[in-house]
């Protein structure tokens, strides 16, 4: 039972993997390597692409600790095998953050770093010795490891077993029985006070060269493979080998000149993916290694300050940030000073961001909970991330800005992006699964030639040797070579017309994806709303009761007040190269009380050794005159009188879990410094002492919230005098930031862009749903939504408000409607409509009303009520106060039940939600912010319409070229077939003609239609496999193959027609046509020239031509094909030069392309098949399917779409009712169970009594003893 025990790694993460261990079997690998010699090597690709078949073929099970070779499957949709070798490292000890420097006789010398080993270290071992003391001085250069067990040869080196995936290494811990990852610093779980009192002095160089042994060199090594090992990796593809196999086919059936050129066009096409994969190589090497490698100064545990380069970092090293600052190397927490840092290389956002030092909780604090284990994402605002681009630094003068590394290479924040674009997820889109079975379909109906061809051969007893070659020949007929560089052609010329609109693509196989989209989230500041927003006014309070407002603070009466001391310090602003630099919001606020900020220089400093000398004062025209200065005013500081100033002595940055900023400050002259705090009123209020928040605030609130304003509260405190400068450094925000004054509110405007409504009005006449999520106030949001478009004027909205359990009650969701709506009667009507179960009734109640929720009510609802979450996602509308991670987890429940969603976002704390979108777009100045597929240079949302419509384009393209691609080696396989039964086969050269002059030039052309002007509410089908299309292609492949079977029997029962030998001469027996020769016309072996294959060679090459013209289709999703003029041009030229040489033979055409000479009768009886061929397709594709096929199909789809204005049926478009119904049900017969999960739920919400809520009403979970919840409703009295 132990042999057979599976590990999962990185449980409940993104890369979770399912883990078996295998050894490696002497007797098996011998037998696989006779496989693979009697197979010719065949068995060794096999094994190459199939690596769960490569493990078990020459492995034995064994347990995960004794494993050499481990298989590695993912646990996500995609199920991915891996192996990875184990390896065995030789380390003086098991666990990284052992001490070496600690001796088992005397206790640790103070400058040393002695971690306790605990249980809940990772990697540690109670039976690996205590090691002694190996202080010997050697340079800092990486030493290996048999370097450092010779320093500590009296002990037994431990064996640390390990393996290495996608660039991060798993070692195997004893205590979990399992593999595991080593991150860093957080993997001890530190908290702030232990990471400042015994992580904040640094590593001696043994300890560092120790850790290096487990954790490498802290480089994010992006290796450049070498042209051979990518050739060897492109060439070794399935498809090139199948080619390969093809060649090796052709060459030996003396089909040479195809055989080259499909070499040649191999070439050419490894050629070019070798260069575009080696580009993407170079450009992911450059950017991540232009600054990865600097020299970097730091703290050795005897005090000494060391330079070294970054590549020999360790987690836990104490490295000094310069004062001009640095670009990061890794990923380390600030334990002392302030840096201004920009963070655009990982959010996509240039605004500056202060960092401040990781608080330091005193000995009496560190019971509570602000004494929490460090964490990279809980203390953003304390770590600098590796990438970014540390401006400026500030501390006390002459002391150094420290920072604990805390993560290296691929561990860290820039790591993980890279790793991500080294790895990608495969895409998981119905199209590619599609083409993949289209393909198997392909080589069933291969299969059935083959095997029709060995029987044909086999009765009229043809040699061994040309059976085995005609019929293995079918198959490399019927499989198409050129499938997959026409499948790309599309992509690759979406990708460049998006470019030249300004969207640029790190992920060009989304592109497919984007056409698909039903639904688009945005962010709302600075996406749906200008990104500045513009004071209106402010509010004060004073007493417990609101002032009127007023427009300016910029006032003389209220220089001196609090209200303005707030809004003057309560900022991250910075000044950078003589410019006021930070948030816009912050800077808005700031230039709206006129006051000045100076920022303190280093000899100002050295005078008054301040920490963080922020400075910021009113200008002297707004200060009043005055005659005397104070008596107790602090003349030490200025000699100066007169001087209104107020420094910044600490910053608590704003934080959007906590939505809100403090910082304390001083007034000069003062000794007791004041707290202020801006943020989201709630939040703020929540904070202050009940008696100072006026009565009516919830109502002065929601007044300026339902206007579409942006609220901003602030609030003060006078801090107690046992405050100091020193204790102000290490105090917890939480002790600050309680017990508040109530000082009034900031009401800021955050006006529409002008292209917001009008791109929403577009995405809703598509049928696409739109979505706002936003991190700021629910009533604000639901203001801009209306003001947008988004939620129609007339709609009602209900706000869920989900309370968690609370003293033994349950949890529960209180529904309130945001606005009465106007008409009662109107809900009442849509019991009634419900009854009724056209789908067109069913959509006009759906548009009654939306969903809006916070952040803290989605936690509540996701975890309490998760089968109401998809029910509340379904009409959600507005999603408010969300952090970012919330939004990530809105787009995995839309993608729950199966919506195709989009996201629009500016980049800064939507990176998670861009990425894990279907279509993340970001609207970013950077060219490729590489925390979304797609960056868009246009700083609006004109961009996503834009996106949908080019990818709805690359769709129908890809379906165009697929279905030509299939008709073109079903044709092609249709005349083989034929002709084999006459033992005759298409000639080299008709080979050539129809697969270079023909088809590539058809398909490399037929993808150049742009994508159509306006977005429609038709959606393309997302696979191959639905109805329409298959539709389509069988249909197509029936008349071709009814046209060429009527070719091939009608010709041999003309009266002229005899066996063609080469003296044959039916031609003269026709009319004035002048004809060549054929007396000097070698023994043909092959039996090419023949009547037949004259006659199904002209009907074939017209039928690529039909179909190609059937199949490449303009509206409603790209531009008509006459608009694309190479492909016209194309297609005519080829027109022209068939019926040239049907009509007109020419003795050096017919000879090249192997074809006899036939009568002029039987020429325009040719003509005649073509051309009611080219009618039944036409009409076929366009009246059959168009007319009547896609509209079931698009009506269905509608029926799940919903949208916010009402879609009444089309009459124009022609059938009624009762023939809709009739015909849904013969070709539809599963409309009422539709595929989506969405459509489903809205079926069944529409015949729900209790749906949606009313108002007043509460749902209360009630818990069961399986998964989920279930809950009931219930009326409040």
């Amino acid at each position: 039972m132990e042999k057979e025990d599976l590990k999962v790694l990185n449980k409940g993460e993104e890369e979770e993997m399912e883990l078996q261990g295998y050894r490696l079997c002497r007797w098996r690998l011998a037998l696989v390597g006779l496989g693979v010699l009697c197979t010719g090597g065949f068995l060794l690709l096999l094994l190459y692409w199939m690596p769960e078949w490569c493990v078990k073929s020459t492995c034995t099970r064994t347990t995960a600790r004794d494993a050499e070779v481990v298989l590695l499957r993912s646990t996500d949709e995609f199920r991915r095998w891996f192996l990875a070798r184990v390896r065995v490292m030789l380390a003086p000890g098991s666990n990284p953050f052992h001490s070496l420097d600690t001796q088992t006789t005397s206790p640790s010398p103070p400058s040393s770093l002695s971690s306790p080993s605990s249980p809940s270290h990772p990697f540690s071992s109670s039976a690996s010795p205590p090691l002694a003391n190996g202080h010997t001085p050697h340079s800092s250069d990486g030493s290996p490891a048999q370097e450092l067990i010779n320093r500590f040869a009296e002990y037994q080196p431990v064996q640390i077993r390990y393996f290495t995936f996608h660039s991060t290494k798993y070692y195997w811990n004893d205590e979990v029985q399992n593999f595991e990852v080593l991150a860093g610093l957080e993997d001890l779980q530190v908290s702030c006070s232990t990471l400042h009192s015994e992580h904040s002095a640094g590593l001696s160089r043994n300890q560092q060269e120790y850790r290096r042994l487990f954790f490498g060199v802290n480089e994010i090594a992006v290796k450049v493979p070498s042209v051979f090992k990518l050739l060897i990796k492109e060439v070794l593809n399935p498809f090139y080998i199948f080619q390969l196999f093809s060649v090796i086919l052709w060459s030996a059936d003396e089909y040479y000149y195809y055989a080259v050129a499909i070499v040649f066009m191999s070439v050419i096409s490894i050629a070019t993916s070798l260069y575009t994969i080696k580009k993407q190589y170079v450009m992911l090497h450059d950017m991540v290694a232009a600054h990865s490698i600097v020299r970097v100064s730091v703290c050795r545990a005897n005090k000494d300050i060391e330079e070294i380069m970054s590549t020999d970092l360790v987690p836990g090293d104490v490295m000094i940030i310069p004062s001009n600052g640095t670009i990061m190397p890794c990923d380390a927490v600030l334990v002392s000073g302030t840096c201004i840092v920009n963070e655009s290389m990982l959010t996509g956002e240039s605004v500056p961001v202060t960092k401040t030092n990781l608080p330091n909780p005193g000995p009496g604090e560190r019971e509570e909970e602000t004494d929490s284990a460090y964490n990279t994402e809980e203390h953003k605002r304390h770590t600098l991330f590796c990438g970014t681009n540390v401006i400026q630094t500030r501390f006390y003068t002459g002391e150094l800005v420290k920072a604990v590394v805390v993560r290296t290479g691929f561990s860290t924040a820039k790591g993980q992006l890279v790793r991500s674009i080294l790895y990608p997820k495969p895409t998981d889109f119905k199209l590619y699964r599609d083409a993949y079975l289209f393909l198997l379909c392909l080589v069933a109906v291969a299969g059935i030639g083959f095997v029709y061809s060995i029987v044909l051969s086999i009765i009229n007893k043809v040699p061994a040797k040309t059976i085995i070659i005609e019929s293995l020949d079918i198959i490399t007929i019927t499989v198409p070579p050129a499938l997959p560089a026409a499948m790309t052609a599309g992509i690759v010329y979406a990708q460049r017309r998006l470019k030249d609109i300004g969207i640029f693509c790190i992920s060009p196989q989304r592109i497919n994806i984007c056409g698909q989209i039903n639904l688009v989230c945005f962010d709302k500041t600075g996406t749906l709303t200008e990104d500045g927003l513009d004071l209106w006014g402010v509010q004060r309070v004073e007493s417990g009761r609101f002032h009127l407002s007023e427009e300016s603070a910029c006032k003389e009466n209220l220089v001196k007040s609090q209200f303005v001391a707030c809004m003057a310090t309560c900022h991250s602003l910075t000044k950078i190269d003589g410019q006021l630099s930070g948030d816009p919001l912050d800077l808005k606020m700031f230039e709206a009380t006129g006051w000045i900020l100076e920022e303190a220089t280093e000899e100002e400093t050295a005078l008054h050794n301040r920490i963080m000398p922020t400075v910021v004062r009113p200008p002297k025209q707004l200060l009043p005159p005055e005659p005397t200065t104070s008596p107790d005013q602090d003349m030490e500081l200025y000699e100066i009188s007169s001087v209104y100033e107020i420094g910044i002595v600490r910053q608590f940055p704003f934080s959007s879990a906590l939505q809100r900023m403090s910082v304390v400050a001083r007034l000069l002259g003062e000794k007791r410094m004041d707290a202020y705090v801006k943020g989201a009123p709630e939040v703020v209020a929540s904070l202050c002492r009940k008696e100072t928040v006026p009565e009516d605030f919830a109502e002065v609130l929601e007044g300026y919230t339902k206007q579409g304003f942006r609220v901003i509260a602030l609030a003060h405190r006078r801090l107690e005098s046992k405050l100091t400068w020193h204790k102000v450094q290490n105090v917890n925000r939480d002790h600050i930031e309680s017990n508040m004054e109530f000082l009034g509110l900031i009401i800021m405007q955050n006006k529409l862009k002008a292209e917001t409504p009008g791109v929403l009005q577009d995405l809703h006449r598509a049928h696409i749903r739109t979505v706002m999520v936003t991190g700021d106030n629910m009533l604000t949001a639901i203001s801009v939504a209306r003001d947008c478009g988004m939620i129609p004027p007339q709609d009602t909205v209900i706000i869920a408000d989900a309370l968690p359990p609370h003293n033994g009650q349950a949890a529960k969701i209180t529904w309130r409607y945001a606005d009465k709506p106007t008409k009662i009667s109107r809900l009442e009507e849509v019991t009634i409509s419900l009854e009724d179960n056209y789908h067109v009734v069913e959509q006009k109640t759906q548009e009654l009303y939306h969903f809006a929720m916070n952040g803290k009510s989605f936690a509540v609802i996701e975890e309490h009520f998760p089968d109401m979450l998809q029910k509340l996602v379904l009409h959600g509308t507005v999603f408010a106060r969300m952090a970012p991670d919330q939004k990530t987890q809105l787009i995995e429940a839309l993608q729950g039940v199966d919506y195709f969603v989009g996201m629009c976002g500016d980049g800064a704390n939507d990176c998670g939600a861009l990425k894990r979108a279907h279509g993340g777009i970001s609207l970013s100045e950077l060219e490729a912010s590489v925390a979304s597929p797609f960056t868009s240079r246009t700083p609006n949302i004109s961009c996503v319409p834009s996106l949908i419509r080019e990818g709805r384009a690359a769709l129908i393209t890809s379906f165009c070229v697929f279905k030509f691609m299939a008709l073109y080696s079903i044709i092609q396989y249709i005349s083989v077939t034929l002709l084999y039964s006459i033992l005759s086969n298409l000639g080299d050269f008709q080979f050539l003609f129809i697969d270079i002059a023909i088809i590539l030039l058809i398909v490399f052309t037929m993808s150049l239609n742009p994508a159509w002007k306006e977005l429609v509410s038709r959606r393309p089908p997302s696979g191959l496999i639905s109805g329409p299309l298959l539709f389509s292609v069988l249909t197509q492949i029936l008349i071709c193959l009814g046209f060429q079977t009527i070719t091939f029997l009608w010709v041999r029962h003309q009266p002229w027609y005899t066996v063609w030998t080469p003296h044959t001469d039916v031609c003269n027996h026709s009319s004035h046509i002048n004809v060549s020769d054929h007396n000097d016309t070698e023994l043909d072996d092959h039996n090419i020239q023949n009547f037949e294959n004259t006659s199904l060679f002209y009907v074939s090459c017209f039928q690529y031509l039909i179909v190609a013209i059937v199949f490449s289709k303009g509206k409603p999703f790209r531009q008509p094909s006459y608009k694309n003029w190479p492909f016209v041009l194309s297609a005519f030229s080829l027109y022209v030069f068939l019926l040239f040489i049907l009509f007109f033979p020419l003795r050096s055409i017919d000879e090249f392309l192997e074809i006899v000479c036939v009568p002029f009768e039987w020429r325009v009886k040719l003509f005649l098949i073509v051309v009611v061929n080219a009618v039944a397709s036409i009409l076929m594709e366009t009246f059959i399917l168009d007319i009547i096929l896609w509209k079931l199909v698009f009506s269905r789809d509608k029926q799940g779409s919903f949208v916010d204005t009402p879609a009444a049926p089309t009459p124009q478009r022609g059938i009624n009712l009762g023939t809709y119904k009739c015909l849904s049900w013969l070709c539809c017969p599963r409309k009422m169970t539709p595929k989506a999960r969405y459509m489903h739920l809205a079926q069944e919400l529409s015949v729900d009594p209790d749906w949606p809520p009313k108002p007043t009403t509460t749902t209360e979970a009630k818990p069961r003893p399986e998964n989920g919840s279930t809950y009931h409703i219930m009326i409040n009295s």
